[in-house]
């Protein structure tokens, strides 16, 4: 196996690197998603287990019913993280004084600004990927489930 030298693994002079290719790109986000979705799975069999032994129910019981819970959860965040609104405030939080009143409406003025595309597009990549775990453990819920058979 020959290793290329130094100079040719380096970034071209004068600019960045080329961007990654796309198949790169889409592997690091399935391998980041699912990452993120084994953990939200395994979170769920450790609180939901537990608690549906503490009160009696059985293992498929407890396990179906915390996915049901969990990926209903994620379902309405991802909603309600969608759905905000192009308005955000400005500045940050220690910039906003003691005068503000009730939900942030009050005495302080106007210091609100319109979200700019990247918050935006954020805040829509956050909501998608709220709503399709949240989908997915519900899913994991229904095959999870013994009392009903699927076929």
């Amino acid at each position: 196996m020959k290793l290329l030298p130094q100079r040719a693994t380096e970034p071209p002079a004068g600019g960045d690197a080329p961007p990654p290719g796309r198949l790169v790109v889409l592997r690091g986000a399935a391998r980041r998603f699912f990452g993120l979705l084994g953990l939200a799975a395994l979170v769920v069999l450790a609180v939901s287990l537990p608690i549906g032994l503490m009160v009696g129910a059985s293992v498929s019981r407890s396990i179906s019913v915390g996915f049901y819970v969990i990926g209903s959860f994620l379902l309405v965040a991802g909603f309600f993280v969608g759905n905000r609104g192009p308005v955000r405030l400005k500045g940050d939080d220690a910039d906003l004084g003691a005068p503000m009143g009730m939900f942030g409406i009050g005495l302080a003025g106007r210091r609100l600004r319109w979200a700019t595309p990247e918050e935006n597009a954020d805040a829509m990549a956050s909501s998608a990927v709220f709503v399709v775990i949240g989908f997915v453990l519900i899913i994991i819920g229904v095959i999870a489930a013994t009392r009903v058979q699927l076929v």
